[in-house]
C-alpha cells in the first residue's frame, strides 16, 4: 500500500477547526504500525487469490510483470474491499485526511476504491461535517480518463484525494491529476493499494529469459 504527495500537496492548508479525535488517531499510526498493516494487507491479498506473486503476466497494455493484482478477486466481495481500504487509510497521514473533500478515482477498481475510501472516511468523523464526496473517472479505451461535467463541476476549489487499486506505469494516475487541476480542484496526494512494477514488452526480461507467460 501505497501514498505519495500530490504537487498541491501544502502545509498551508488551511484549517477552521480542529480534526475530529477519531480522524486524527487514524493517520496517528507509527512506522513500526504501517509496516505491520503493510505486511498483513499484503498477506491478506495472497490469501484472497487477489495478488499472483512470481509469474509472467501479460497486461495487455503492451507491458509485462512479475506480480498481477486480480481485479475480479478483489472486487468479488464488498467486505473485503472495505478491509483494504480501511488499511489504506490507516497508513494516510492525518493532516492530509483532514484536508480531503473528495476521494476520486477512475474506473473501475479505483472508483469502487474511492467510493468505500470517502464513506470510511466519514465514519470516522462528527455526523454533523460536512460528507465526503465522491467523483469517479470514466476511462475510454483511446482517449484514457475523464471527468463528467457535473463531477467536474462539484470538485471545483475542492482538497481532492486520487486512489486506484493498483499502480502500473503512472500515467493514469497524473492523467487524473491533470483533469482534477483543470476543473479547478487541488491534488493532495494519491494512493493505491498495490505498485506493480512493469517492463515494456521489447524489454521484458522474463521474455528474454524464455519464462513463459502465465496463464490462469
Amino acid at each position: 500500500m501505497n501514498a505519495s504527495a500530490g504537487a498541491d500537496l501544502s502545509s498551508s492548508a488551511n484549517a477552521t477547526e480542529d480534526p475530529p479525535k477519531r480522524l486524527r488517531e487514524a493517520g496517528q499510526v507509527g512506522p513500526a504500525k504501517k509496516d505491520e498493516i503493510r505486511e498483513k494487507a499484503l498477506k491478506d491479498l495472497q490469501r484472497f487469490h487477489a495478488l499472483m506473486l512470481d509469474g509472467h503476466f501479460d497486461f495487455g497494455n503492451g507491458f509485462h510483470g512479475r506480480l498481477y493484482l486480480n481485479p475480479h478477486q478483489l472486487f468479488r466481495y464488498p467486505s473485503t474491499i472495505w478491509r483494504f481500504a480501511q488499511d489504506l487509510i490507516d497508513i494516510l497521514p492525518a493532516e492530509l485526511l483532514d484536508q480531503t473533500e473528495v476521494v476520486a478515482g477512475p474506473a473501475t477498481g479505483g472508483a469502487l476504491l474511492a467510493h468505500t475510501v470517502a464513506g470510511l472516511l466519514d465514519s470516522r468523523r462528527a455526523i454533523t461535517g460536512t460528507p465526503t464526496m465522491f467523483a469517479p473517472f470514466m476511462v475510454d479505451t483511446y482517449r484514457g480518463p475523464g471527468l463528467s461535467r457535473f463531477y467536474r463541476q462539484q470538485i471545483a476549489g475542492k482538497h481532492v484525494l486520487i486512489v486506484d487499486d493498483v499502480r502500473n506505469t503512472g500515467q493514469t494516475l497524473a492523467r487524473c491529476a491533470t483533469i482534477v487541476r483543470s476543473a479547478g480542484g487541488h491534488v493532495i496526494a494519491t494512493a493505491e493499494l498495490y505498485d506493480r512494477m512493469e517492463y515494456a514488452a521489447g524489454a521484458c526480461p522474463l521474455c528474454k529469459a524464455g519464462v513463459p507467460v502465465t496463464t490462469f
